[in-house]
């Protein structure tokens, strides 16, 4: 198990929580808690070892292609593929902001 834990810079605030996933399905879930500061913090545990240049990987693409939200990303990661992390990541931040 490893534990990463990533601070990127947010552009739009929110309010809420939201829920994506199930830890027990296999794959993943993401926690997502949104707050008022110029961050989001992501905390991910994950059973793949050495996977941070994947997980900076796959925030990079998404800062690329939408604002991230200020707030509290939480990961649980059990062997997800990166195509299934976007999805679950992109769906607490649709979530939230549709609350």
């Amino acid at each position: 198990m490893e534990h990463i834990t990533i601070s990127l810079p947010a552009r739009r605030t929110l309010s809420g929580k939201a829920l994506a996933g199930v830890v027990g399905s296999g794959d993943m879930e993401v926690l997502f808690t949104a707050d008022q500061q110029q961050t989001l913090t992501v905390d991910i545990t994950t059973s793949v070892d050495n996977s941070r240049a994947r997980w900076e990987a796959l925030f990079s693409r998404l800062e690329m292609v939408s604002e991230l939200p200020s707030g509290t990303l939480t990961i649980h990661d059990f062997g997800a593929t990166p195509g299934v992390a976007r999805i679950r990541i992109e769906q607490v931040f649709e979530e939230v902001s549709h609350a």
